[in-house]
């Protein structure tokens, strides 16, 4: 786990440079602008499944009896901004992952890992492909746990998704320019608790207001920190073997 911190502490270090700011807050203001976009288009469609999901938990019923009825109608907003706050960030995690790493990468490698070479195991079409998957499991994790709610331990599913959700995605962009995918493949092997761990602690920053804004490029440079530094130990390692790799 001190790997883990360690690169939790370089990720907040880096977090506040000047070359790093536009890129904190342009994902949250593409994917506030998106999804106010399609709230507007499509209001009367989410209202609805807002309206469903509170009829099967009771609540729409309540809220028909409530009086005054702003007081109803104040419980829906709510509901809607409920919905609306992790659409934004999930959003903002797949726009940092799939456009602002490479930017990242290169301002961290550049810096702490120079002599790292570049075996381009991965490129944007497994980026994209990844981030597709990722989010698909993501989505399963919440239908597949909705039950949890009901039985009272449901407050355990957005740390264990947002986890998922952020090893899953930044795993593969952290190594894509300087891995091979062997390397790649080996890394996500044999560091899996190490990188769930990140992902979880990464993840619970996104429940810490202020802190949320961050939320999206602090994991990406924190799982940059941890993944280019697990390379590095590992062709270490494999030029202990084999001396033909030590230049590495």
């Amino acid at each position: 786990m001190a790997q883990v911190f360690n690169a939790l502490s370089r990720a907040f270090r880096d977090l506040f440079q000047f070359q790093v700011l536009w890129i904190v807050v342009w994902p949250i203001l593409a994917a506030s602008l998106l999804w106010l976009i399609l709230g507007v288009a499509f209001w009367g469609t989410f209202s609805g499944w807002i309206a469903s999901g509170l009829t099967a938990i009771g609540i729409q019923t309540w809220l028909e009896g409530v009086e005054p009825r702003w007081v109803a109608y104040g419980i829906q907003a709510v509901a809607h901004l409920i919905l609306f706050v992790p659409l934004v960030f999930v959003t903002a995690l797949v726009i940092t992952a799939l456009f602002a790493m490479t930017a990242l990468i290169r301002l961290v490698a550049s810096r702490d890992y120079p002599q790292l070479e570049r075996e381009n195991g991965g490129g944007f079409t497994g980026s994209l492909l990844n981030a597709m998957i990722a989010l698909g499991i993501f989505v399963a994790i919440w239908l597949i746990t909705l039950p949890l709610w009901l039985a009272g331990v449901g407050v355990i599913i957005p740390f264990i998704a947002s986890a998922y959700l952020n090893q899953r995605l930044f795993r593969y962009d952290a190594l894509a320019e300087h891995a091979s995918r062997d390397e790649m493949q080996a890394i996500f092997s044999a560091e899996r608790p190490a990188l769930w761990g990140l992902g979880l602690l990464t993840g619970l920053v996104q429940f810490i207001p202020f802190l949320n804004l961050f939320a999206p490029v602090l994991a990406a440079l924190a799982f940059i920190h941890f993944c280019l530094a697990r390379l590095t130990n590992l062709r270490h390692s494999a030029a202990h073997v084999n001396p033909h790799l030590s230049r590495r």
